[in-house]
C-alpha cells in the first residue's frame, strides 16, 4: 500500500465528505489565517496524496451518518505550546494518543481505534485525557456525539497531518519527542490502535485517594504528584473544600493538605492568610475560572459530588464551534455541550431566540450573558467556522434554474411563436428557449417563487447566456390575428435538455400579459 492509501485508511471517517483548508498568512501572533470548507465528496486517495503533495490541505471527518467513529482528536490551540513537554506527558501517563504539531504551532493528538465506536463514548475517553494532561476545554474531535445528517450535517472535520510529506512543520513525535517522517507515523498508528476496552482499564495520573467526593480538578492536580506552581490558588481552593466538609476543623485539614500536597508546602503566614479571606467571606466558592482548576476542570462530574460545584450552579453551556451550511436561507449548527444545535439567523443574532432554541432542541435553558459578550463569542465564532457546500437545488439561484428548466420544458411550451405573448416559452430552431419575462413571472408567482425580483432574473439569464453569440434578450417576429406582423420583446435561454415535465396547470393560468 502507497503512504496515501494508509492514511487513508488510518483516518477513516465520513463517507460522504472531507475538509479542504486554504492556508493564508501567519499573523504576528502567530495565528495561521486559513479558510476552512467541508466539501461534500469523499475522502480519497488522490486527494489525500495531493494534500501530501502540499498541493490542497486536506481534512478528515471522524463521525459517520451512524454516529460512530474510528479516530478522534484533541486540538490544543496554544501558540506558546511546549510540544515535547506534553508528549512526555502522554508517554507517562500512558495514553494510546499520537501527537502531531499542528499548522499554527499547537498539537493535535490522535486517537486510533481497531473498531468502529459510538462517538459519544469516543468523546467521554478524550475528554478524559484532556482534563489528565491540562488542557480542558480543547477542542474534541468528533465534536459532537450526533450529526443531524437529515438537515444536511455532516461533522467537523480536523486537519491531517504532513502536509508537504516529509518536509511538513505538521509532523509526529516519537516516544523520545524525535520528529517522524511520513511511513514513520503510520508505523506509529498502527502501533497505538486501541480499543474501549482497553481505554476503560486505564488510570491517568497516579493514587486518587484525595478529593474524591470533592471537585474534579482537584481531586486529579492531586493526584498527579506535589503541587509546585499556583500553590496560592490550589490551597484556597482546598480550604473551600475542607470548610464544606469539616465545618469544624476545616482549618487543620486544611494545614494537612498543604503539609502533604505542597511542594514545597506554602509558609504558615500564608495559610493563615488564606484562612482569615475564608473566615471573612464564607461565601467564597471555588475558583473554577483560574488556574490551575480551570485547566483540569471536568464540570460534569463536579456537579454530582457532594462537595463539588453543586448541580445549583447554573452555567453557560460549553459552545464549541459553527458550522455555516451554505443553503439559501443559511443553516448554522452550533456545538453546545457536545449536541448539535440548528439555528437561523435570526436566532443566531437574538440571544433570547437562542435560548429558546436550546430548549426546544436540547431540552435545557441556558443563562443568558451580557449583550456585548454575547456578541464578541458569536463574532468569534464566525471567524473560525466553517463553511459547509451544498447541492445547487438548495441555493436561490438554484432552485430559479430548476423552476426555468421546468418552464421551458413542461407540455406547455409554445409550438408558434405567435403564443409567447400567452406567456408560453417557445424554443427555436437553433436551440434557444424563448420567453417573455411576465410570462415568466408569472409562472414563478404560480409556484411560490418570490425570491427574485425582474433585474435578479435578469442576471441570472444573463450567467446562463455567458457562452452565447446571440445576447440573452431581443424582439422576436410574430403574425398578427389580421394578418399583420409585430415584434415581442422576449428573453431566452440556451434549449434545455428535451426532458417533458407533466404540469397540472390550466392553460388559462397563463393569461396575455400586455
Amino acid at each position: 500500500m502507497s503512504a496515501a492509501e494508509k492514511m487513508l485508511a488510518a483516518f477513516e471517517g465520513s463517507s460522504v465528505a472531507h475538509g479542504r483548508t486554504i492556508v493564508g498568512r501567519t499573523g504576528r501572533n502567530g495565528k495561521t489565517e486559513a479558510d476552512s470548507r467541508v466539501i461534500r465528496e469523499p475522502l480519497t486517495v488522490e486527494k489525500i496524496q495531493a494534500h501530501l503533495d502540499g498541493k490542497v490541505g486536506t481534512g478528515a471527518i471522524p463521525i459517520n451518518f451512524e454516529n460512530m467513529c474510528k479516530f478522534g482528536a484533541l486540538d490544543i490551540d496554544t501558540y506558546d505550546l511546549d510540544i515535547k513537554s506534553l508528549n512526555e506527558k502522554v508517554q507517562r501517563m500512558k495514553m494510546p494518543l499520537v501527537v502531531c504539531r499542528s499548522k499554527s504551532g499547537g498539537a493535535h493528538l490522535f486517537l486510533f481505534l481497531k473498531e468502529w465506536e459510538p462517538a459519544v463514548l469516543v468523546r467521554e475517553y478524550l475528554t478524559e485525557m484532556s482534563v489528565a494532561l491540562g488542557h480542558s476545554g480543547c477542542e474534541i474531535f468528533p465534536k459532537q456525539d450526533k450529526i443531524l445528517s437529515e438537515r444536511g450535517d455532516v461533522g467537523n472535520f480536523i486537519n491531517l497531518p504532513y502536509y508537504s510529506g516529509d518536509i511538513t512543520t505538521r509532523y509526529a513525535l516519537d516516544a523520545k519527542g524525535e520528529s517522524l517522517d511520513v511511513e514513520g507515523f503510520l508505523k506509529l498508528v498502527e502501533k497505538k490502535r486501541t480499543t474501549v476496552v482497553a481505554l476503560d482499564r486505564l488510570k491517568f495520573g497516579g493514587d486518587r485517594k484525595y478529593f474524591t467526593d470533592g471537585p474534579y480538578c482537584l481531586e486529579t492536580i492531586a493526584s498527579q504528584g506535589p503541587v509546585s506552581t499556583n500553590r496560592n490558588t490550589f490551597m484556597f481552593n482546598v480550604g473551600v473544600y475542607c470548610r464544606l466538609k469539616w465545618p469544624d476543623e476545616w482549618k487543620a485539614r486544611m494545614e494537612e493538605f498543604n503539609r502533604v500536597l505542597c511542594s514545597p508546602a506554602l509558609e504558615a503566614a500564608e495559610i493563615v492568610n488564606l484562612q482569615k479571606s475564608l473566615d471573612k467571606n464564607d461565601k467564597y466558592f471555588y475558583q473554577c475560572d483560574q488556574c490551575p482548576l480551570k485547566d483540569f476542570c471536568d464540570k460534569n462530574i463536579c456537579k454530582t459530588r457532594q462537595h463539588g460545584i453543586g448541580s445549583a450552579v447554573v452555567d453557560m453551556p460549553e459552545v464549541g464551534g459553527l458550522t455555516i451550511l451554505l443553503s439559501e436561507p443559511r443553516i448554522y449548527f452550533m456545538d453546545v455541550n457536545g449536541q448539535r444545535l440548528q439555528l437561523s439567523v435570526e436566532q443566531l443574532q437574538n440571544q433570547t431566540l437562542w435560548q429558546r432554541a436550546c430548549m426546544e432542541q436540547l431540552s435545557i435553558m441556558p443563562p443568558t450573558i451580557k449583550p456585548r459578550q454575547w456578541q464578541q463569542m458569536i463574532n468569534d465564532l464566525m471567524v473560525k467556522s466553517v463553511m459547509v457546500e451544498v447541492p445547487e437545488e438548495l441555493t436561490i439561484s438554484g432552485q430559479f434554474k430548476e423552476l426555468l428548466r421546468v418552464y421551458c420544458t413542461s407540455r406547455i411550451r409554445a409550438t408558434a411563436p405567435e403564443e409567447l405573448e400567452m406567456g408560453k416559452p417557445w424554443t427555436t430552431d437553433d436551440g434557444r428557449t424563448m420567453f417573455t419575462m411576465p410570462g415568466l413571472e408569472q409562472f414563478l408567482k404560480h409556484r411560490g417563487f418570490t425570491a427574485y425580483k425582474r433585474a435578479e432574473m435578469q442576471e441570472q439569464i444573463k450567467k446562463l447566456n455567458e457562452n452565447s453569440t446571440h445576447g440573452y434578450h431581443g424582439h422576436q417576429a410574430v403574425r398578427r390575428a389580421d394578418g399583420g406582423r409585430s415584434t415581442v420583446r422576449v428573453w431566452w435561454v440556451p434549449a434545455f435538455k428535451n426532458e417533458e415535465v407533466e404540469l397540472e396547470v390550466e392553460e388559462k393560468t397563463y393569461d396575455i400579459p400586455f
